[in-house]
């Protein structure tokens, strides 16, 4: 800017522009159109010691042989706007090209600190451009703009709007660098730097998974946590101006881990679907290609902030691309893009045209169903069949658009989704439902009363933080709830197992500072129930939980299911000894739908020898996938006291003697695994994909007949993450049907009086 000014000294005399905060925008675009009229001399191009270093540049410093003149306030006086202003760009104009720079990337000066001061575009062009800029008119853009005006009137361009012209002209300077005068690859120096660890970290220059994590997905949201020994040391690509006309598949299969990738000036026609498997991506470059549609898939990168299709051949969007909520700049000028979109993006910006496409989307037809996958067929049919069904439902207060900015609105309302999971627990019709995020006034006013028109009774527990809260905001703490079918079952006792508040009272655990630090201030909870069949008098343990969410508490998640196992011990020597229930007779009412049917007469209430005896059911959302100390306690039985999740830190008898539980219990879905119907996830948001709700069966007394399989994962191609129309949390309930295995020692106790449930 400075050289500007000298330059115009020169050649139109003396030229005094005072910048204010209100025009100082006006005042840059009006210099450049004035240098555009104007013959440079070859005097007054700056020597290379006069142009501004990255480090100045980027602090928006001019050149150092500047000389104090009568428009000094521009350059370093004390005026707050011009301290503030950016050069538009950082070398001289050119009268044949005024977007041209004469030289090569030798202009273009690398701003190591210009993400922030061009919204991340990872650019060697200074900004012109200050978040204060008011909104000015066409005649103050250099040549000015096609659609910036309305009947002859000037139209204001909005400050993105602006941006936007900007970004296009730096796009236009850079392909020219490398297309005409053959210049190396100036992106993939300037992040040699990051790669090699000796310039600013990619974790400090744009915000890490994790972080983003905490950011988008708020509070108790799942993210993926990198293994140490995963470490990966680099995250960028360049291949700008390489002539690439077709992407290999192993860019998208190999390299997962970009954050960044550059395609700009090549002879791409064509991007394949394969590019929404760079789900990290923050930004992607393609300006300058001869790209005529972007796929759908594009939709999958919601990780992407910065996305520039300048000067291709692109006409329309797809609505997929509504999925991208964290999209901070798309760069499309140069397109003969829909006016429709294009007036929307120039008017609200790209986050309002980012939710124009979210909304406006069809709703996309119904998947395939997920099949029913049966493990053994030669059961006999004389056993007593049970089905269970788990489900973190996502409670209606965390659904917000803030969390879930990918979906669209209307499938995070409480009124759809709600309908959506009585849907699909009526139609699996399984025996026991057992539901994490329940909250009180969702029992009260949907649960309850609806799934008692198919026959369900309930019982459900909130978090203990309700417990200090008045009604009507404890009536929204969520918890977890377990229902059952009141015709086949009765409920004989139920607990609630507060993980906290059982730590804090053990007496091995009272002088350690990590029980008060770490796992008290978690206010998860467990439930136990102990039912009794009305047909055969078998009797079952169902328990059923929601662990702390957080990677970096897999400690805190160990202790809970300790505590957890510790009670469903405890209770279960007490249910071995529960006395038999005298009536089992269900009352019929003359309004229930299968009136006519004659019930079965009920067999007595059998006895058990010792708490493993009973048959045994473990539910819920673990937040813990199959490689954690979670899964390792409830498959094998125990954790040594030195097992890596504890950390180092001090768990009374649990990090002295380890942990252990006496029953035989196995994974219901591990009989999948490895085999193409495995499970692939449970929980399905951009930040994490995983299985982590389980469904563990005692296996000396029951055993897996059926079970629930996988989604349509050729739907699921083009949605990033749930909710969304057709699931409506952002877990997936999983079922089982398992049968009670015949006892040889087969045995009823006495009857006593015993009131029914």
């Amino acid at each position: 800017m400075a050289d500007g000014y000298r330059y115009l000294q020169q050649h139109l005399g003396n030229v005094y522009v005072q910048p204010t905060p209100k025009n100082s925008l006006a005042d840059q675009t009006l210099l450049h159109t004035l240098l555009s009229h104007v013959q440079p001399s070859p005097l007054s191009t700056p020597k290379p010691s006069d142009r501004a270093s990255p480090s100045r540049s980027a602090q928006g410093m001019y050149s150092t042989g500047h000389q104090p003149g009568p428009n000094s306030r521009l350059n370093g006086g004390n005026n707050a706007a011009s301290r503030s202003m950016q050069m538009l760009y950082n070398h001289p104009s050119n009268a044949s090209n005024q977007y041209t720079h004469p030289g090569h990337h030798q202009g273009i000066q690398p701003d190591h600190t210009g993400h922030g001061a061009s919204m991340g575009h990872a650019s060697g062009y200074s900004s012109g451009i200050i978040p204060s800029a008011s909104p000015y008119s066409s005649n103050n853009i250099p040549n000015g703009h096609p659609g910036t005006t309305r009947g002859g009137q000037a139209q204001q361009i909005s400050e993105e709007w602006a941006l936007q012209l900007r970004l296009h002209k730096e796009a236009e300077r850079a392909h020219a660098s490398m297309s005409e005068q053959h210049s190396g690859h100036y992106f993939a120096r300037l992040k040699a730097a990051e790669n090699r660890g000796i310039g600013p970290s990619l974790g400090s220059a744009s915000t890490s998974n994790v972080a983003d994590a905490e950011d988008d997905q708020g509070v108790r949201r799942p993210h993926t946590v990198e293994k140490v020994d995963q470490r990966q040391e680099w995250f960028n690509m360049d291949m700008s101006g390489q002539g690439v006309r077709h992407l290999s598949p192993d860019l998208f299969d190999h390299y997962a881990f970009l954050k960044e990738l550059y395609l700009a000036s090549n002879k791409l026609s064509h991007i394949p679907a394969a590019l929404g498997q760079l789900r990290k991506l923050t930004l992607l470059e393609l300006s300058h290609n001869q790209i005529t549609e972007v796929p759908p898939e594009l939709g999958m990168c919601t990780s992407l902030k910065q996305l520039f299709l300048f000067d291709n051949q692109i006409q329309t969007l797809p609505y997929e691309m509504g999925s991208l909520f964290n999209l901070d700049v798309l760069g499309i000028e140069g397109n003969p893009l829909d006016a429709e979109l294009k007036q929307e993006l120039m008017e609200k910006g790209t986050k309002s045209l980012i939710s124009f496409l979210r909304e406006q989307a069809k709703v996309p037809l119904p998947p395939n169903p997920r099949p029913i996958i049966v493990l053994n067929e030669e059961t006999p049919p004389s056993l007593e069949r049970v089905k269970v069904l788990t489900w973190n439902i996502l409670c209606e207060k965390y659904s917000t658009q803030n969390i879930y900015g990918y979906t669209p609105s209307s499938a995070l309302t409480w009124e759809f989704r709600k309908d959506g999971i009585l849907q699909e627990i009526r139609e699996r019709d399984a025996d026991f439902v057992c539901l994490q995020e329940v909250s009180v006034d969702a029992m009260r006013e949907v649960f309850s009363p609806e799934l008692a028109t198919s026959g369900y009774k309930g019982v459900q527990f909130s978090r203990t933080k309700a417990k200090v809260m008045y009604d009507k905001e404890a009536n929204a703490v969520d918890g977890c709830a377990v229902f059952y079918k009141a015709k086949k079952f009765i409920l004989l006792d139920k607990q609630v197992i507060d993980f906290s508040t059982i730590a804090i009272n053990r007496p091995d655990m009272k002088t350690h500072h990590d029980i008060f630090n770490r796992v008290m201030p978690k206010d998860n909870i467990g439930m136990i129930c102990f039912f009794e069949s009305r047909q055969t008098g078998a009797r079952m343990i169902v328990a059923n939980a929601h662990l702390a969410w957080e990677p970096e508490l897999a400690d805190v998640k160990l202790i809970q299911t300790a505590i957890l196992m510790e009670n469903v011990t405890k209770f279960g020597e007490k249910y071995a000894r529960w006395p038999a229930c005298r009536d089992k007779k269900f009352i019929q009412l003359a309004a229930d739908e299968d009136a006519s049917e004659a019930l079965l007469e009920p067999q007595p209430s059998q006895e058990y020898r010792s708490n493993t005896d009973i048959p045994l059911v473990v539910c819920g959302d673990y937040n813990s996938p199959g490689d954690s100390s979670v899964y390792e306690l409830l498959s094998k039985g125990r954790v040594a006291p030195d097992n890596p999740d504890f950390g180092g830190r001090q768990y009374g008898a649990f990090t002295r003697d380890g942990i252990e539980h006496p029953f035989h219990l196995r994974s219901t879905y591990s009989a999948l695994d490895g085999t193409p119907d495995e499970m692939p996830f449970t929980n399905y948001v951009p930040t994490f994909n995983g299985v982590i709700d389980y469904i563990w069966y005692s296996s000396n007394s029951l055993e897996v007949l059926s079970l629930l399989g996988p989604p349509d994962m050729e739907y699921l191609r083009r949605v990033p993450g749930f909710p969304h129309y057709h699931f409506p949390s952002d877990h997936l309930h999983i079922m089982a049907e398992v049968a009670i295995k015949a006892r040889k020692d087969k045995k009823t106790v006495p009857e006593s009086e015993f009131s029914n449930r």
